[in-house]
């Protein structure tokens, strides 16, 4: 690992396969030049009526919704491997595990307090499993009050400016070249490979998120209030992503395949890295 290398410890090169993926990186230099954003109504009723009856059946922890819409996204991961990718330093690289990011509130009010959580997916993980993973992870962050990532934070806010805009731009600097300490990437989800940010919580709409520079995660997406349309139950959901990644119709087959396993939830309960190509 170093300046002078394509290696990094988070991930392995990848070497474009064609004249325009390996020209991106130089035309659009930032992740926020190559977003693009997508709205989608994913019907969920069958999701729904999963997670219901299981929640009937099993009382040591409630699967939440959220937790089985994030299930479907797990099992894409796998399954569509260009969306575990990112660019940095202009070169495309694969991340070695899978993990997502997201935030959790002390309780639904102004004055609660955000936990930020970052779980590694196995790929022997399930519905269940991954269920189980993100409430525990949760119950966690709320108990303890604080996690790794908030203690890094309060480590730097404390400095005068001038230093803090220095210690910035050296982590900036090293993030760009893959050699920044782990105390500072883990637990940090501008380093996830998928943000999760479930708006259905507070009973709002999904919404349009940016991508940071920082970092590099390279897929947002925001989970809406489920609602109730011609007795379907329908959740919007938007999606953020950095087109370097991967060509629009990857994205799109992608987003189809979520769909697909939101309306056949039983094979969620199948290993997330059991391949299945759904044509549509």
């Amino acid at each position: 690992m170093g300046l002078f290398t394509k290696k990094r410890k988070d991930a392995d090169w990848v070497k474009p396969n064609d004249a325009i993926g390996m020209i991106m990186p130089f035309i659009m230099k930032k992740r926020t030049e190559a977003e693009v954003s997508s709205q989608i109504d994913m019907d969920v009723t069958e999701l729904v009526k999963y997670v219901e009856k299981y929640n009937k059946e099993n009382h040591e922890y409630k699967m939440s919704y959220f937790h089985a819409i994030a299930s479907c996204f797990a099992k894409i991961m796998f399954n569509r491997k260009k969306l575990n990718r990112f660019v940095k330093n202009k070169r495309l690289y694969e991340r070695k595990i899978v993990t997502f990011g997201f935030i959790a509130k002390d309780k639904l009010t102004d004055s609660g307090e955000e936990r930020i959580i970052v779980l590694e997916v196995d790929p022997k993980d399930d519905i269940k499993t991954l269920s189980r993973k993100m409430a525990v992870d949760v119950f966690k962050a709320r108990k303890e009050g604080t996690n790794d990532m908030d203690g890094v934070i309060k480590m730097f806010v404390w400095l005068p400016k001038w230093l803090l805009s220095l210690v910035v731009k050296v982590i900036f600097f090293l993030d760009d070249h893959g050699i920044n300490p782990k105390f500072i990437t883990e637990g940090d989800t501008n380093y996830a490979s998928l943000l999760l940010s479930n708006l259905g919580s507070i009973h709002s709409n999904s919404i349009y998120h940016h991508l940071n520079e920082y970092g590099t995660n390279s897929i947002v997406i925001t989970i809406g209030t489920i609602r109730e349309e011609k007795g379907r139950k329908i959740v919007d959901i938007q999606a953020t992503l950095d087109e370097r990644i991967a060509d629009g119709f990857y994205f799109v087959k992608s987003i189809q395949l979520a769909e697909y396993y939101a309306l056949h939830p039983e094979l969620l309960e199948e290993e997330f890295q059991t391949i299945r190509d759904i044509e549509k």
